[in-house]
């Protein structure tokens, strides 16, 4: 499964950000390999709408599931409908590799 992390930096020991479509990075874990990838959040300076063009660039990634602080209802409107799984409430003290821990243990 691909895991999607919004976060402050690219890579896994960068800070949890904890606003989804304005995040600087989506760090993305593959469980069955291992690898950890990061994509530029394209969407963090837009006006208006930062939310699902942020929800398409997960769907784009065939993530499965996405962990963040917060989601707007648009964006968790487009995830659910692209069947991804959304777990809110991480805080930005917490390091990416640390949520990843967090959800694979819970």
């Amino acid at each position: 499964m691909i895991l999607a992390i919004t976060s402050t930096g690219p890579s896994a020991d960068s800070l949890v950000s904890e606003k989804f479509g304005r995040c600087s990075y989506f760090v993305l874990f593959n469980d069955q390999t291992k690898e950890i990838k990061s994509i530029v959040n394209s969407a963090e300076s837009m006006e208006h709408g930062a939310g699902p063009k942020a929800a398409q660039l997960i769907i784009n990634e065939n993530a499965e599931a996405v962990i963040t602080g917060a989601v707007g209802g648009n964006a968790e409107e487009a995830l659910k409908r692209a069947g991804i799984k959304v777990i809110i409430g991480l805080k930005s003290n917490m390091k990416v590799s640390e949520a990843i821990d967090f959800y694979f243990k819970r």
